[in-house]
């Protein structure tokens, strides 16, 4: 509640230093969700690769991310619309849960959607940044792709009837994008729900992580590749700010782009381990 009342409060303030305490957030409370793919990947890996388990999973996992930060510098627009759609599909995988596909598109799109459709300039600002491209408006297919969401939704909660829980949430997420600016909203999203429920799905999956049973070992887990990778941005800060002109638009590109740079390998790790069977019980 504490983190809600702040991150709301934070908007009242000039658009840097919201967006300060926004990107602060996703970094300390946002990244570290993502930090325990090395917890998913050792019981894939260790038993064929022994100890050398973590450089087989963490050079190419680090090898597709640089990829990823170098697709932003080669084809930015490209880059931003497989960035956005990633997006989609995994929030909405993470919401919906396996075998709602409709479900997924509807809850996946909305922090993407709801942005270009209620603070279209706001959100041209922020992706001006990040792309480092000239974005006087949204382009085109990300507006026709957000109305598109929109009558999917429409569609979608005329005829399946959502449970009560998930038209709340629905309904809250879209009254914080209406109030809110678009960066500030979205950092409650990726922290409020985003990142606690990859966490707790983990933690409730017996085989997928074993030894991460509770949030608290989930948290502790996740430390050493969350110090990693900020080690990593802060390493790759003076490519990204060599004059430090603008230090917080600089901190926005390198934060978002780091975070879609670390999303591929993330979903395509998560797609490997839920295809894995599960181990047989002794005796069968």
């Amino acid at each position: 509640m504490l983190l809600v009342l702040g991150l709301t409060a934070s908007a009242l303030l000039p658009r840097d230093i919201a967006w300060l305490v926004a990107l602060t957030v996703v970094i300390l409370l946002g990244v570290p969700h993502g930090a325990l793919d090395g917890a998913i990947a050792a019981p894939l890996l260790r038993p064929r690769y022994g100890r050398a388990w973590f450089g087989i999973f963490a050079v190419p996992y680090l090898g597709l991310s640089a990829l990823v930060l170098l697709a932003w510098q080669v084809a930015p627009l490209a880059t931003l619309a497989g960035f956005l759609a990633l997006s989609v599909l995994h929030f909405g995988e993470e919401d919906a849960g396996p075998g709602r596909p409709f479900e997924a598109i509807v809850r996946g799109g909305l922090p993407v959607a709801l942005p270009a459709l209620l603070r279209p300039g706001e959100t041209a600002d922020i992706f001006a940044c990040v792309a480092r491209v000239s974005m006087p408006q949204l382009p085109a297919w990300w507006i026709a792709s957000a109305w598109l969401w929109l009558a999917l939704t429409a569609f979608w909660l005329l005829t399946h009837r959502p449970r009560g829980a998930v038209l709340t949430e629905m309904i809250l997420l879209a009254a914080a994008f209406w109030v809110l600016p678009p960066l500030t909203a979205f950092t409650l999203y990726f922290v409020g729900l985003h990142g606690p429920r990859h966490m707790r799905a983990l933690v409730r999956n017996p085989t997928k992580a074993p030894g991460i049973d509770t949030m608290r070992r989930a948290s502790l887990a996740s430390l050493p590749v969350f110090a990693l990778t900020l080690l990593i941005g802060a390493g790759l800060w003076p490519l990204y700010a060599p004059g430090a002109h603008d230090a917080v638009a600089n901190l926005l590109t390198l934060t978002l782009q780091m975070l879609s740079a670390l999303t591929v390998p993330h979903v395509i790790l998560d797609r490997i381990a839920a295809g894995q069977p599960a181990p047989s019980s002794p005796g069968r």
